[in-house]
């Protein structure tokens, strides 16, 4: 690792950033390539990295340290591996995000103003536990020609220090210092002093760590601090469909944040689902926990107050029996985190309804909640999932990564020609942008 403090690696990436705005879309895309089969090359090395992280982390948690949800973020297997280079070859064969002219106005002849898509400068990027976010957030940041400072946590510091290594020296032909890792505790809280410097954070983590972030620094952040989110069963749905969407969003991966954590089902179908959704859940080890309603029909433990707004990020789910389409999406506008809900009816008509009704960043009909993620919503891959709305939402590729700069091509046009009681009036005339 490189010597440098934080404020030289901070300096070195704010210099990389202007010249990589600048490299052509061929170069970075075959940089991403080069990267991919570089990861390809050296999963022997990174497996044994990971494996001496995992060890260290298990050790943690037979002493009640660390969760069981850190660890199985924390490892990775040859097929997590082989998805992490399809992931970065799919973010090589997006579009290129950058010089897209997104409107055009010919202000007055010989005038024309055009706003184009640009890169954001310098991202940090601050996460735990996976090592798989070091790779996915480097990639979609040199694709999208910004510079990246990336913070992993300690868990992962074999893994990602691999990880890196090989990034960055596949990457040699790209300006030196656009990724930079930083290692200590201390860094972060230098990295997030830098809003002078740094153009965005985007911290992935638990719900305490992204509020700590949001708490620490005046930097703009993009981040969501929880994914508490729903599947409304509803009154006129399929129920063997509602069986399986159910156990899908939460038991197919419990420890992302688009899994399912609480389940609102109507209650004229209730009597017939629970019992065999319950079954199917306690078949893959899901603890549920019932309002009352829902404890009259299958066992369960006692859902509480605190448990309407849990991530649990494990398999437990909170299971609440409602009276109307209505009185879901009253629960789930007090208690969700405007991360992402479904529904499953065979009605487009009281599908729509809810899917309008919500302020979530993903609403989904007859759908898994894990659906909401960028490499499925076809992104390439994502920094994160924003449940703000500003500056982007939802699932955040490379689009989210951008943002514009105005040009005007003149010709010796001059203001005080438009001013003045002969002022010449402005065209002010829409101009289709270039096709793509």
């Amino acid at each position: 690792m490189s010597e440098q403090t934080t404020a030289e690696k901070v300096s070195a990436a704010q210099r990389a950033a202007l010249q990589l705005a600048s490299r052509s879309d061929a170069d970075r895309a075959g940089a991403l390539r080069a990267i991919a089969d570089a990861i390809d090359d050296a999963q022997e090395e990174i497996l044994d990295a990971n494996d001496t992280d995992v060890e260290r982390a298990e050790e943690l948690l037979e002493a009640g340290e660390y969760s069981q949800v850190l660890v199985d973020r924390l490892e990775l297997t040859p097929t997590k591996l082989q998805s992490i280079v399809d992931m970065v070859h799919s973010v090589a064969d997006q579009r290129d995000p950058l010089g897209r002219t997104l409107a055009a106005r010919r202000l007055d002849e010989g005038l024309t103003l055009s706003k184009r898509s640009v890169p954001l400068g310098v991202v940090g990027s601050i996460f735990e536990s996976r090592p798989d976010a070091l790779v996915q957030i480097a990639s979609l940041c040199l694709r999208s020609g910004n510079a990246v400072i990336l913070k992993g946590g300690s868990e992962a510091s074999k893994t990602n220090r691999v990880l890196f290594e090989h990034i960055r020296e596949a990457s040699a032909e790209m300006p030196d210092g656009w990724v930079q890792l930083i290692e200590a505790r201390a860094d972060v809280d230098e990295l997030l002093g830098m809003d002078d410097k740094i153009d965005l954070v985007m911290p992935r983590g638990s719900s305490a760590f992204v509020r700590y972030i949001q708490d620490n620094t005046s930097i703009p952040v993009l981040g969501h601090a929880e994914g508490i989110c729903h599947v409304y069963v509803d009154a006129e749905s399929d129920l063997s469909m509602a069986v399986d969407i159910a156990y899908d969003a939460k038991v197919q991966y419990p420890a992302v944040c688009n899994a399912v954590e609480t389940l609102l089902v109507h209650e004229a179908v209730a009597a017939e689902f629970l019992p065999v959704i319950a079954e199917r859940y306690e078949d893959a080890g899901v603890e549920i926990r019932g309002d009352e309603r829902t404890r009259d029909i299958i066992d369960a433990e006692t859902a509480t107050a605190e448990d309407w707004k849990t991530e649990y990020g494990d398999l437990v789910v909170s299971i609440r029996v409602v009276d109307s389409l209505a009185s879901a999406v009253e629960h789930i506008t007090t208690h969700g985190s405007k991360h992402t809900e479904s529904i499953v009816t065979d009605s487009d008509d009281r599908a729509q309804r809810f899917m309008r009704s919500l302020d979530s960043s993903s609403v989904m009909h007859n759908a898994s909640t894990r659906f909401s993620d960028g490499y499925r919503y076809g992104l390439g891959a994502e920094v994160g999932i924003s449940t703000g709305k500003i500056h982007a939402r939802g699932p955040v590729g490379l689009d989210g990564l951008t943002t514009y700069q105005f040009s005007l091509e003149g010709d010796g046009h001059l203001v005080d020609t438009y001013a003045g009681a002969d002022a010449k009036p402005f065209l002010h005339e829409e101009l289709e942008p270039e096709s793509e």
